[in-house]
């Protein structure tokens, strides 16, 4: 999408509603990026939006009534805010930086490349990364050195082909969080025996009970039941959601309804 564009921004809520503040929707003449809650309120703050792109006046502030009037149910109030823009805003890109490319790996890139996030998926194995995916791909060998190039603020999963990769690539991540603290969560694939395995041998590398407090393992969304590889990629990435820097960035141009 390019500009000029109407910005239009959730500014207040008042009871029950389809967005949080803070959700917005960039229109341009022919497409639309983002949602501010979709039905009949965003049916009319598009069509306000393009009537302005148009050269009709704006208003910069429009109270909406969720009520049968507009068809939806919420039940609150919305107001939205209309600001001329030369050019969209940036989409938020949160890093994730995947270690693993094997069946769950592969079901988890899938969930995740829809969202907004920027994936470095890294595996020491070659040819396993297929070629239809948004993400930056790296074949490292010994895996844990692309540590220290992972983008800061970065969420790391491990989830490797075997135990010693994924023991040698936690101890890196946790060397790296001690010398500079810039990862925004760590997860672990794997069980509790394997968890208690891990944190006794990283224990024995001098890792304190401090920094391995750091570790999600077992890493997914607690309840969410079955194993196959995609009903794991789904309890990992709603975990992940669950973050409070991944709820704001990654779901603000989200869709929901009303």
């Amino acid at each position: 999408m390019i500009g000029p564009v109407v910005l239009v921004t959730v500014a207040r809520v008042e009871g029950s509603g389809p967005r949080e503040v803070g959700a917005w929707m960039a229109v341009s003449g022919t497409e639309t990026r983002g949602t501010v809650g979709g039905g009949h309120l965003e049916f009319d703050a598009i069509a306000r939006a393009r009537a302005a792109l148009a050269g009709d006046a704006l208003d910069e502030e429009v109270r909406y009534p969720l009520g049968p009037s507009l068809g939806q149910c919420c039940g609150g109030v919305v107001w939205l805010r209309f600001e001329r823009r030369d050019q969209p805003p940036p989409e938020p890109r949160v890093p994730v930086a995947l270690f693993g490319g094997g069946h769950v790996g592969q079901a988890l890139v899938r969930v995740l490349e829809a969202l907004n996030f920027d994936l470095h998926w890294i595996d020491s194995r070659e040819g396993v990364f297929p070629a239809d995916v948004k993400a930056r791909l790296e074949h490292a060998d010994p895996v844990q050195d692309a540590v220290p190039d992972l983008a800061p603020g970065s969420h790391v999963v491990i989830m490797s082909f075997s135990h010693a990769e994924d023991l040698d690539i936690l101890a890196a991540v946790l060397r790296r969080q001690r010398e500079q603290r810039d990862l925004a969560f760590i997860g672990l694939i794997g069980s509790r025996t394997k968890w208690a395995r891990f944190r006794h041998r990283l224990e024995e590398r001098g890792f304190t009970a401090e920094e391995l407090a750091q570790v999600h393992c077992p890493i997914g969304w607690p309840g969410l039941p079955g194993k196959r590889p995609e009903q794991i990629a789904v309890a990992i990435a709603t975990q992940l959601l669950a973050e409070p820097t991944l709820a704001r960035d990654v779901l603000a141009p989200g869709s929901s309804s009303a």
